[in-house]
């Protein structure tokens, strides 16, 4: 006990010491005692010190309370007992003992949780526990399992992932008819299920999905109370990262299912009193799940067929009606913006019912400018604002239809006096004395002419009236002179950007802004301006980046300001290296790198608000182009399409690498599948056949009894078949995973012509596919063998009818031995085989492994390739296509690195687990 005491700690004052000496004798009574009540009072007595003496509790009866549960499982009272005791050691939660006793900030539970499952049978022992229908049982059964996981989660989770049926048993504790247990349970599955893809996975098998929808119904939906909020939580972790728990959910109707949730609730009581606290953290949770299937993190199919399921279920029109309901909390509005946002975005059919939402006004106005008027309201919620400017983006993504019916608002043949356009709004905001009002209106306008050279030149026809008889003004030189007045940071940024966006890649908006010759000088004395804070070497980078697209996409119409001639103002008034150094410090600034990451708004404070997401991407796949534009290097577009292999063309080459690796991983992903599918056949086969020896037993003992051979022989026949049909569909199914083999090495082949980087990986895993077909090819021979001996006994039973009964009864006993044994010696043969597939896992875990350290020594040479870039800028032009490769290369890595990683978590298992949604598919085919 000393020893423990200085590894753990603790204080050895007198009360302890007493304490100690009282627990080393009702140690000694447990583990001497012969009589069963002795024992029981020793180990209750020991639960009870077990709060205040938790050190001394854990170090002396650990061993002997595990033997409690190992030789008196009969005895109910006596289990609940060692169960509570190991639950008070191995909590963390403070008590007042731990405050007097200075014990609280020691791992105390962590330790003593390490300790308890070095061994894995003791964590076999509590699942068997929970076939114990007892509530003194399996309730502590529930809480020690869940105290063990939050102290040492990825350690049990491994453990738990092994033991056969260990996740189903958990499962069934959802079924308990005790709801202290459910939703203790509940507790449980939300610590085992986190960050594990293949234990959600496997409880996604269990039909957890309909169990967890169920109980949230029962316990009223979002008007319930913690459990419901415990259940949310549940099918976020389940669905969260997780695309194939995603499509089981799709394929299995449950968006359907999640419908009548949203619906809210039309009496006027309720509406009074309000949401209660519960409600709204309900409703977070509901439509954070929806966005968990919509998210644009998603592949790109699985959110298109979700959100395709959303709008025919009719979840997007009821997401619709609580933005224009009144009564809603604004957090609850918040968020239910930002939902329909991500089940709009991308998708035309969805885009075009909400352009046609209505709210329930007088007269009514189309529910996309009563969110503008949110948008541009300096006095709404600041994150309600950007939850509006992220859905009227993810309204306009590919949207060429939505952006046309915008900026035709802005036209002087759409203007109608009686209404409120969204044109209108925007203008208004864009002139706005509010810096974040101008922000938000032009980046909605960047939006609604992003990648649309028509609409483009539309917005030039808009004509604005600046005051009572001055003649009107172009919205093109009236950016301009607003920008030239200076004002705050946003307001500043916001027009640049919206003007780098009108001007790229369309000469005639380029012509318009250069023809009024004061635009020109004013960027240029912006630009050579002496270096101030953070926020101007931003405004001073865009305003180079506005010039460098005036050069880029100049026809040179304007005689002043012609290619030839900016590039002489650009190099005699500022300089070629000050223009760069200006232009790249833009992509350097930390708010350019948070805001190219998501397009959705994570701002918390009004003064993050800097970049968006589509000028991000504008900028990066301009800024060479106008370096080379500015340099000489290219001066046109025409230009730097011929030559040798373009910077587009080193990125389509990485991204046809990329959806390749996507495909192989794809396969590997059905071959799991395949081989998770044949080993739980190979289960019920095993099954059958112990049925079988059972049901043999019982036709021996009624051939003792009534003498009736024939009968039994029929009941032999018919199981004897039974079992064929299972070891024939079981061969079919490991034909189809060596088909799947053979197609997966194919895609390997041509993996490996592209990725000319990794020849040695790829070469392993064709090895070890080639092994896998090999041990397939072994599995169907056992197969076929145990196949012709079962045809073998069934042509013996037939010619039994023909002969004497009692000859007959003595041939058919030999043969029925005869077969247990050839039985017994294939399941032995599987066993084996489990064994090598395991091992093949294991050298699979191996190759993710070498693949992720060419990875890290990929990215290292990237590094210090990085460190050579600025030496390499004044090297000739091949060097800068190689430079701009280079820091394209760098994201690319790291968004490989970070899927590799999120692959290699799964390989890094067993494998038994696979993707088990591919057989609720076809479970739910069959039905």
């Amino acid at each position: 006990m000393d020893y423990f005491r200085k590894v753990l700690g603790g204080p050895q004052d007198a009360q302890t010491t007493s304490g100690a000496e009282t627990i080393e004798r009702l140690c000694e009574r447990v583990s001497s005692s012969t009589l069963l009540d002795d024992r029981r009072d020793a180990v209750r007595a020991l639960k009870a010190l077990s709060k205040k003496f938790r050190l001394e509790v854990g170090t002396q009866a650990m061993d002997i309370l595990l033997n409690v549960l190992q030789q008196d499982r009969n005895d109910t009272e006596i289990i609940g007992y060692a169960l509570d005791t190991f639950y008070h050691v191995m909590s963390n939660e403070p008590t007042d003992e731990d405050d007097l006793n200075n014990t609280s900030g020691n791992d105390l539970g962590g330790q003593f949780t390490e300790i308890f499952i070095k061994h894995a049978e003791n964590v076999t022992l509590l699942l068997t526990f929970l076939e114990e229908y007892d509530f003194h049982v399996r309730w502590p059964t529930v809480k020690l399992l869940t105290v063990l996981l939050t102290n040492r989660q990825k350690d049990l989770q491994e453990i738990i992932l092994v033991i056969p049926m260990g996740v189903s048993r958990l499962m069934d504790l959802l079924s308990d008819s005790r709801e202290i247990i459910r939703n203790d349970a509940l507790l449980l599955l939300n610590q085992l299920t986190k960050g594990h893809a293949n234990i959600q996975k496997i409880v996604a098998f269990e039909n957890a999905f309909e169990r967890i929808i169920d109980i949230i119904r029962d316990e009223g939906a979002t008007d319930g109370g913690i459990v419901v909020e415990d259940c949310l939580l549940l099918l976020q972790n389940l669905l969260r990262n997780n695309a194939s728990n995603q499509n089981f959910f799709k394929e299995g109707s449950y968006i359907q299912k999640l419908r009548p949730f949203f619906q809210l609730d039309d009496d006027s009581h309720s509406k009074q009193v309000g949401w209660s606290a519960q409600k709204v953290t309900n409703m977070h949770l509901l439509l954070q799940l929806v966005r968990t299937l919509v998210s644009p993190n998603n592949p790109q199919n699985q959110t298109v067929a979700c959100q395709k399921v959303m709008n025919q279920c009719g979840l997007l029109q009821d997401l619709c009606s609580i933005l224009m309901a009144s009564g809603v909390p604004a957090d609850v509005l918040t968020e239910t913006i930002n939902t329909v946002s991500e089940v709009i975005r991308g998708s035309q059919i969805n885009q075009e019912y909400f352009a046609s939402v209505l709210a329930p006004s007088t007269p009514p106005r189309p529910a996309i400018v009563v969110l503008l008027m949110s948008m541009v309201n300096e006095k709404q919620p600041f994150v309600l604002r950007c939850a509006v400017l992220y859905c009227f983006q993810s309204f306009l993504y590919k949207n060429e239809v939505g952006q046309s019916q915008i900026i035709q608002t802005l036209l002087p043949t759409a203007a109608d006096a009686t209404s409120i356009t969204a044109g209108q709004l925007l203008c208004g905001g864009l002139f706005s004395v509010d810096p974040l009002s101008n922000w938000f209106a032009a980046v909605a306008l960047l939006h609604a002419i992003v990648e649309n050279p028509t609409q483009k030149e539309q917005l030039l026809r808009v004509q604005l009236a600046t005051s009572l008889g001055s003649p009107p003004v172009s919205l093109l030189q009236q950016c301009c002179n607003m920008l030239s007045q200076g004002g705050k940071l946003q307001t500043r940024i916001g027009l640049l950007m919206i003007l780098c966006g009108w001007l790229a890649d369309c000469p005639i908006a380029v012509s318009h802004f250069l023809s009024n010759t004061a635009n020109v000088p004013y960027l240029i004395s912006q630009v050579s301006a002496s270096e101030g804070d953070e926020h101007e070497a931003i405004c001073q980078g865009l305003c180079a980046f506005l010039l460098g697209i005036c050069m880029l996409y100049n026809d040179d119409t304007s005689e002043a300001f012609s290619k030839t001639a900016l590039k002489q103002i650009l190099q005699n008034r500022i300089g070629l290296e000050s223009f760069t150094d200006k232009l790249t410090q833009v992509a350097q600034n930390e708010n350019y790198t948070r805001a190219a990451k998501k397009p959705h708004l994570y701002h918390k404070h009004p003064s993050e608000i800097v970049f968006d997401f589509e000028f991000t991407r504008l900028f990066k796949s301009l800024e060479n182009e106008v370096l080379k534009a500015v340099s000489g290097t290219g001066s046109s577009i025409n230009g730097r399409k011929s030559g040798g292999p373009s910077v587009e063309q080193y990125k389509t080459l990485m991204k046809e690498q990329e959806d390749q690796l996507i495909i192989l991983r794809q396969r590997v992903e059905e071959l799991q599948t395949h081989t998770i599918g044949a080993d739980k056949t190979i289960v019920e086969l095993q099954r059958q056949v112990q049925q079988l020896k059972d049901q043999n037993s019982l036709l021996k003992a009624q051939r003792g009894n009534q003498g009736s051979p024939s009968q039994t022989g029929a009941g032999n026949t018919e199981d004897i078949e039974s079992l064929r049909k299972e070891i024939t569909e079981l061969k079919l199914q490991i034909q189809d995973k060596d088909a799947q083999l053979l197609t997966s090495a194919v895609a390997l082949g041509d993996r490996d012509e592209n990725k000319e980087n990794n020849p040695d990986s790829t070469a392993v895993l064709q090895s070890s596919l080639a092994r896998l077909q090999g041990e397939l090819a072994s599995r169907d021979a056992q197969i076929s063998l145990l196949q012709s001996e079962l045809d073998k006994v069934n042509a013996l039973l037939l010619q039994k009818d023909n002969t004497q009964v009692s000859a007959s009864v003595a041939d058919s006993d030999s043969r029925i031995q005869e077969v247990e044994a050839k039985l017994k010696t294939v399941t032995e043969e599987r066993n084996n085989l489990q064994e090598r597939l395991k091992k093949s896992n294991e050298e699979n875990l191996k190759l993710a492994n070498t693949i992720r350290n060419l990875e890290e020594e990929k990215v290292s040479v990237d590094e210090e390739k990085n460190n050579l870039k600025e030496e390499m800028e004044n090297l000739k032009k091949e060097q800068d296509d190689l430079l701009v490769l280079l820091a394209d290369q760098d994201a690319k890595i790291e968004k490989f690195k970070t899927k590799l990683k999120e692959l290699g978590q799964e390989v890094e298992d067993d494998e038994d687990d696979g993707d088990l949604d591919d057989e609720n598919e076809d479970d739910l085919d069959a039905d």
